[in-house]
């Protein structure tokens, strides 16, 4: 401590020398002091001004981190803390918008400002307990704030449907539920509990886009938890939608890459989609070969989720009539279909039927699909095409269906019978399969009566079919088409080779 004067004046010479040299230095010090909080000041003042300068330019993020700055320059500046916490709110960080709003408070309990805007962060979170113990207070102090007037009267009326939505979901009457919740959203945009119940909602009236829509905000207002990124990604892959699935799932495993549910699921994960990729590409490009190997695979690694299988079934149904497999390609449609009924894949259908010379049942599936897209340009083009095939396809060729010249020997047509039919009868088939069978049995029937008969020969030659129900030759008019078949039935056919 210094001495007075009256001491100074008492002391001798080399004293007085070193209470001298003290005093200078004291004063030194004072003075760098006095240098350094100005300094201080100045670079708080340059952050604050540079903050204010970056958000009216909109430029938050940056904002922020100068009023991070100018905190740490002084963290009892109750002004400084509040313009943080307002940049924070305008983020949606409401977290720590709460956390600064209230650390204004006990720097200055009467701060209406803070307080208010600490009321606005609890409503907007669905937090209606707190935002009126805010408003009520602020409304205690200035009477005639109509924004938090009008604030504060939207409060009771929304914990009452609140209350209202919960005994709704209890009653599973989900519907209405959701409508309410929706009402909510709006005074609370940040509320979890409102969008994680409605998301729930969502998820029982099976609108399951919906629903991850709604856990998206969740996850992100709950600063993207692992957990779920997990639900998430399981909801994409249960709905086929495998490549976005694979994306989210990464998300978990940045934040926890040896996740012990995320990592098992991404390992499985990504072998599905890589193959559905490739399908896919290999569609596109025509390559039928490599599109039915990389969809089969896809069935190989997901045996159980019925949508992932849907689209693996959806690309062999394409690709097996791109190679003219139509038999195969018939039977994953009708799997694909018994999925989901989509315009793309009755038409895909329906390319197979033209293929197999199917003609009234091609045009009943591009007709379906129509019924689900009334502006579907392929299957409206595709009736018009099959209707021009079946009208060319009406005089069946004889000798094509057996694949003899026209001036076959009948021992070359009977040879040429017996091996297409042990090739098509319908008991080598199953399901879609054999309805194709079906029809090439009975045409390799039908080829087979009329070349080995010397009447029904010459007169199909001469331009006439003798099988044509409405012609006026001999064959099936007015009778059983099958009649002439042991046993009635093409389908129990006894072949004779002797």
């Amino acid at each position: 401590m210094a001495l007075p004067l009256s001491d100074l004046l008492l002391l001798g010479s080399g004293e007085k020398k070193l209470a001298a040299c003290v005093l200078l230095l004291l004063l030194e010090l004072f003075m760098e002091g006095a240098d350094a909080a100005a300094s201080n000041q100045a670079d708080i003042d340059n952050h604050l001004e540079l903050g204010k300068d970056l958000l009216a330019r909109g430029q938050l993020s940056d904002a922020l981190t100068h009023y991070h700055a100018a905190v740490e320059g002084d963290p009892n500046n109750y002004l400084t803390l509040f313009k943080r916490g307002t940049v924070y709110l305008a983020l949606g960080k409401t977290r720590f918008a709460i956390q600064d709003f209230s650390r204004v408070l006990e720097l200055k309990p009467d701060f209406t400002a803070a307080r208010s805007q600490r009321g606005l962060v609890h409503m907007k979170n669905g937090d209606y307990d707190n935002a009126l113990v805010d408003f009520e207070y602020v409304l205690g102090e200035e009477p005639q704030n109509a924004l938090v007037h009008e604030h504060y009267g939207r409060l009771r009326p929304a914990q009452e449907q609140w209350e209202l939505v919960q005994r709704l979901m209890n009653n599973n009457d989900d519907q209405n539920a959701i409508g309410m919740i929706t009402q909510l959203l709006e005074i609370s945009p940040w509320s979890v509990p409102f969008r994680q119940a409605r998301s729930d909602a969502y998820l029982k009236t099976n609108d399951v886009l919906s629903a991850i829509s709604d856990l998206r905000q969740v996850n992100r207002l709950s600063q993207d938890s692992t957990e779920g990124h997990y639900v998430i990604a399981q909801l994409l892959y249960n709905i086929g939608h495998a490549t976005n699935a694979l994306k989210e799932i990464r998300e978990c495993l940045k934040f926890d890459p040896e996740h012990k549910l995320c990592f098992p699921f991404y390992k499985k994960l990504r072998k599905v989609e890589k193959q559905l990729v490739t399908a896919e590409q290999a569609r596109e490009e025509k390559q039928a070969e490599q599109c039915i190997t990389a969809a089969e695979a896809v069935l190989k690694h997901e045996p159980e989720e019925t949508m992932v299988r849907y689209e693996a079934h959806k690309l062999l149904c394409s690709c097996y009539t791109t190679d003219e497999q139509y038999g195969k390609a018939l039977s994953q449609c009708k799997l694909a279909l018994d999925i989901m009924k989509d315009a793309q894949v009755y038409c895909d259908r329906a390319e197979a039927l033209l293929g197999s010379e199917m003609y009234d049942d091609a045009i009943h599936d591009y007709q379906a699909a129509i019924e689900i897209d009334e502006n579907n340009a392929r299957a409206k083009e595709g009736i018009q095409k099959a209707k021009k095939l079946q009208k060319q396809a009406e005089r069946r060729d004889y000798y094509k269906i057996l694949g003899v010249k026209r001036n076959a020997s009948k021992q070359e047509i009977v040879k040429a019978y017996r091996k297409a039919a042990q090739k098509w009868h319908p008991d080598n088939f199953k399901d879609e399969e054999k309805k194709l069978a079906e029809k090439k049995f009975i045409d390799i029937a039908a080829a087979k009566e009329v070349l080995t008969d010397p009447e029904k020969r010459r007169q199909f030659d001469s331009g006439s079919d003798p099988l044509d129900p409405e012609s006026n030759q001999n064959g099936f008019r007015g009778a059983d088409p099958f009649a002439h078949f042991q046993h009635g039935s093409p389908f129990q056919f006894k072949f004779h080779f002797n």
